[in-house]
């Protein structure tokens, strides 16, 4: 296919590999199996070979001993890397690849099973382009009954993708977009890292003074309040299901507020405006701790999320439509660099921040004039060395 289209091609099999049964993790049947993708170049030939490195309860695959880096070079857009599926989430070979290898071009093979509303297909590939700004040619298996769909073409900042959870029939997708090359920064390698100040735009908000906002720290959880404030409503902490986490929530009221809530060393802070009131529910998350539900991995999030329903019980739930278009800050004292912008809005559509960034400490995402309406805005932050 790959010599008769003239084309570079990538596919994912399943592998065989003999091993001697010296080998102490030689399988019984004396070999190996894994996940792989090949990577065949336009005259046909074989340039890439890549063994996926974090398996996903997939019982027939084995683990590689030692990790994959693959890499291979293109006529049209210079250097491109692989990796598959929940590879994504891990920093072998995923981060390494971008921060060791300077690969700004990645093709993601995936089965993915939509999670909302933090881990859908769309949402998190779009975020990891954005972190890391690479271009990322995703290709899910859609499989709608499943809950397998989205796929696409990425970029830092535009993406042209295909979620239909509707239809049973996959799309080809065809784009073409400016190749990154070596020399751009990823957004967590920005001039605005940990302690240094930039100017943060404000557009429709007023300015709220960071030095302000109070984290009261204890071993097991942190109780956040606003120096001064006293007088303002204390807004009530509640806790619910999301992702399988236990998250800290504070209700989203009203047209407009300033808002926060903490759990661990993580706070979040939100302020935002609705310019139209209506009964849809939202609040304000938090989690600081290890998830170990279908994989084990550090997150410190905030999520400014919609409920499923109008009761804060619903809050955490999977969430597709939404009509209110909030203008939001959304920023968060996090431990880790690696943090990725969420920005979903109804029907499974993307949009984009208006900033990212560092500001003294804190890690900010600042969005007005959604498409459509909100259904979460959050930052995902990865603590790789915790895991």
């Amino acid at each position: 296919m790959a010599l008769r289209n003239k084309i570079f091609l990538v596919a994912n099999i399943g592998a065989k590999q003999p091993c001697e049964h010296s080998d102490v993790r030689c399988p019984p049947d004396g070999r190996y199996q894994f996940n792989t993708d090949v990577v065949f170049d336009d005259s046909g030939t074989l340039v890439a070979r890549y063994r996926k490195q974090n398996l996903y309860f997939e019982y027939s695959y084995d683990t590689p001993s030692t990790v994959d880096y693959s890499i291979f070079d293109t006529p049209f857009a210079g250097k491109f890397g692989i990796f598959t599926c929940f590879d994504i989430l891990f920093y072998e070979p995923a981060v390494r690849l971008i921060k060791q290898y300077n690969v700004k071009q990645v093709v993601y093979p995936t089965a993915w099973m939509n999670q909302l509303p933090l881990l859908s297909a769309v949402e998190f590939q779009q975020a990891f382009a954005t972190a890391f700004s690479i271009n990322i040619l995703a290709a899910n298996i859609h499989h709608s009954t499943l809950g397998m769909t989205g796929s696409g073409i990425y970029t830092p900042s535009k993406s042209f993708i295909y979620h239909d959870l509707r239809s049973h029939n996959g799309k080809l997708i065809v784009a073409e977009i400016p190749v990154i090359t070596p020399d751009r920064e990823a957004n967590w390698e920005s001039s605005t890292k940990h302690g240094e100040t930039t100017d943060l735009p404000n557009k429709n908000f007023a300015s709220l003074p960071l030095n302000d906002q109070v984290c009261h720290k204890t071993d097991q959880e942190a109780h956040c309040t606003v120096a001064g404030k006293a007088n303002e409503e204390l807004l009530p902490v509640f806790y619910a299901e999301m992702m399988y986490d236990n998250f800290t929530f504070v209700p989203v009221r009203g047209q407009e507020g300033k808002v926060q809530v903490c759990a661990n060393s993580l706070c979040c802070y939100s302020h935002y405006q609705r310019p139209v009131l209506s009964d849809e529910v939202y609040a304000l998350g938090v989690f600081d701790g290890l998830h170990t539900v279908h994989g084990t991995y550090y997150v410190q999030a905030c999520a400014l999320v919609k409920c499923g329903g109008l009761s804060y019980s619903t809050c955490g739930q999977e969430v597709t439509n939404a009509t209110a278009l909030i203008h939001f800050q959304l920023w968060g004292n996090f431990s880790t660099s690696y943090i990725f912008p969420l920005l979903l809005t109804s029907d499974v559509t993307l949009d984009f921040p208006d900033y990212l960034g560092w500001k003294n400490n804190y890690y900010f995402m600042n969005k007005n004039g959604l498409s459509s309406g909100l259904v979460t805005a959050a930052l995902y932050g990865r603590w790789y060395e915790k895991d």
